[in-house]
Formats: structure tokens, C-alpha cells, sequence
């Protein structure tokens, strides 16, 4: 048989010393990819055991701020944050939740980790704009109508919230529509409309029916208000009535466009 020719040798001659075979082109391209990928993983694994179980990231205070009324031992002991757990493991929603539901006088809160080993509680809370007095005490009411403390002690400038609806047949009418909770709303709109100085001034909010809202101001002053509607108008109409009468005990700006004072 003959030989190959120099053509065939030629040929296969330059196939051997051509790329190599895809095979081990793809392992060289393999190992690389994995040496990585086991870098990710024990990346990963070392996070976790950094955030779960190390000792550095763990819980060791908690601090608060912004309030008021409240002291931070009552804010920390209703927050119940796990000290000594793991920073990341503190549920924020639930000390959140549980804040506003043990401390009804927390309108917000923040419940911020600081890291490496802080928790930071960020308080706002409610401010009363009324009191409804129960026997001998003081209920707080903020300014969405929320009754959200009981006190001894009335809080200075904040007026007297007094229900004095009556009991007839189209006043209990009146009420199935404008229950208890709706008239408080409405006193409460009243009370932030009022002037800076005339709500100082003021000693009681009286409401005797939706649109029947009165105030009771030092020296036995009175203000009939109406309802809550036009709340700014009145008040600019009250500010006006009072500098150019201000000898006179009566007002009325429930009709804003039509004021009237007396008794001066």
C-alpha cells in the first residue's frame, strides 16, 4: 500500500500542533471558577457566623431619645430589646409594635441598630390638645382625637374637652350620627384652629352638638365657634374682632363673614 502522501502528513502535522481539544479547555476554564466559587462560600459563611455567632456584633445597649413625659427606663423595660443577641437578629417591627402598644403615649418610634453593638430608640410622642376630666383626673387627647393617657394633674394651656350634648329625641338623633368619638374629632379640628394667643386664652371647649362648638376663656370671655368648617376664616375673623372690641366678653364667629361682639 502506498504511503501517505506529503500533502496528508502535511495536514495532520498541522493539526497536532493546532488549539488543544475542547475537553481541556474547559477544565483550565473550570478551576478558576471554582477556586471562586469556594471563595464566595466560605465569604458567606464567614458573614453569617460573623453576624450570628461571633461575639462582636451582639446586643450591649440600648440607648432613647425624645422624650418628654416618658423616662427612658420605662421606654427600654417596654421594649424588652434582647441584650446580648445577635445585632442582627432584633426584630425592629416587633420592639416597634410592642412600644406603641405598652407606651399608648408614643405617637413614633425608630427602632434603629447601631452598630457594632447599640440599639437606638427615637421617640415622638403624643401631645395633648384636650382633656376630658373622669373623676378628678385628666384624660389626654391628641390632636387626631386619640385619648391616650390618663394624668392627676392637668397639663398647663391645654383646655378642657366638655360634652354637654342633650338628651332629646332629635339631639339622640344627631347622635347616632355623630357619635361620642366624631364630636371629640371635631372639638379637637377646633382647638388647632384657634390663634396662637386666643388658645392660650382658652379654658374650655364646650360642644353641645355637631355644629354647636363654644369656648370658655379667662374673665368669663366666650366664644360661639359653630362647627369646624372654615376653622381658618374664623379664626383670623375671631383675631380681628377681639383688637378692634377688646372690652367686649362675647364673640361669634360661627358665620365668618358676619362676626358680632357684645357685652363690652
Amino acid at each position: 500500500m502506498a504511503g501517505s502522501t506529503t500533502a496528508e502528513r502535511g495536514d495532520r502535522q498541522q493539526e497536532s500542533s493546532g488549539p488543544p481539544p475542547v475537553r481541556r479547555l474547559a477544565r483550565r476554564r473550570l478551576r478558576p471558577a471554582l477556586a471562586g466559587a469556594a471563595l464566595v462560600v466560605l465569604l458567606s459563611a464567614g458573614s453569617v457566623w460573623l453576624l450570628y455567632g461571633s461575639q462582636w456584633l451582639r446586643v450591649e445597649r440600648v440607648t432613647v431619645s425624645g422624650t418628654q413625659v416618658l423616662t427612658p427606663r420605662q421606654v427600654t423595660g417596654a421594649a424588652e430589646v434582647p441584650v446580648g443577641d445577635p445585632l442582627v437578629s432584633v426584630d425592629t417591627d416587633a420592639v416597634e409594635a410592642r412600644l406603641r402598644r405598652e407606651l399608648p403615649r408614643i405617637d413614633t418610634v425608630d427602632v434603629v441598630r447601631s452598630w457594632p453593638h447599640g440599639i437606638s430608640l427615637k421617640v415622638v410622642e403624643r401631645t395633648p390638645v384636650l382633656l376630658v376630666e373622669n373623676g378628678g383626673k385628666f384624660i389626654e387627647v391628641d390632636d387626631e382625637g386619640v385619648r391616650f393617657a390618663t394624668v392627676s394633674d392637668a397639663p398647663k394651656g391645654v383646655p378642657v374637652l366638655e360634652l354637654t350634648v342633650s338628651r332629646s329625641s332629635s339631639a339622640a338623633a344627631s347622635l347616632r350620627r355623630f357619635d361620642e368619638g366624631r364630636l371629640t374629632r371635631e372639638a379637637v379640628r377646633v382647638a388647632r384652629a384657634l390663634p396662637r394667643a386666643v388658645a392660650r386664652d382658652t379654658r374650655v371647649v364646650e360642644v353641645r352638638s355637631f355644629d354647636a362648638v363654644s369656648l370658655e376663656l379667662s374673665g368669663g370671655r366666650t366664644v360661639a365657634w359653630g362647627s369646624s368648617e372654615k376653622g381658618h376664616a374664623k379664626a383670623r375673623t375671631l383675631s380681628a374682632l377681639m383688637k378692634a372690641d377688646p372690652g367686649a366678653r362675647h364673640f361669634d364667629v360661627s358665620v365668618p363673614t358676619a362676626p358680632a361682639s357684645s357685652g363690652s
